[in-house]
């Protein structure tokens, strides 16, 4: 089996962090880990394909924002709140208030997106 990478928390980078929370499916998974706590990859409710949503895990993975724990076949995903507190206290917490406070917008497919 493949060994995951996390980050230590000491490496964890802000630029990393914020890249990885700068897509809105990326945060729509966030948001539900928060809310609902360690969740299954396919548990979340996103307009994209298993293999686009791996990336997505991947990305937090790597970035030091979500902690992923292989339970049989199936890979739950937590987030790594202590250790981005503890690196950058308060950045989670504002930017999943700002995120629910836009009212978390729909979540578009890209052919969604070109037909606008």
């Amino acid at each position: 089996m493949k060994i995951l990478f996390h980050p230590e928390r000491k490496d964890i980078q802000l630029a990393s962090v914020l890249y990885a929370l700068s897509d809105p499916i990326r945060l729509s998974i966030i948001s539900d880990i928060r809310n609902n706590g360690e969740q299954a990859c396919n548990c979340f409710n996103v307009p994209v394909a298993k293999s686009t949503l791996s990336h997505h895990a991947r990305t937090l993975r790597e970035a030091g924002v979500v902690y992923t724990r292989v339970q049989g076949t199936q890979r739950m995903l937590s987030l790594r709140t202590e250790d981005l507190n503890a690196r950058f206290p308060g950045l989670l917490d504002s930017v999943l208030s700002a995120y629910d406070a836009n009212g978390q917008p729909a979540l578009e497919t890209e052919a969604e997106e070109s037909s606008n």
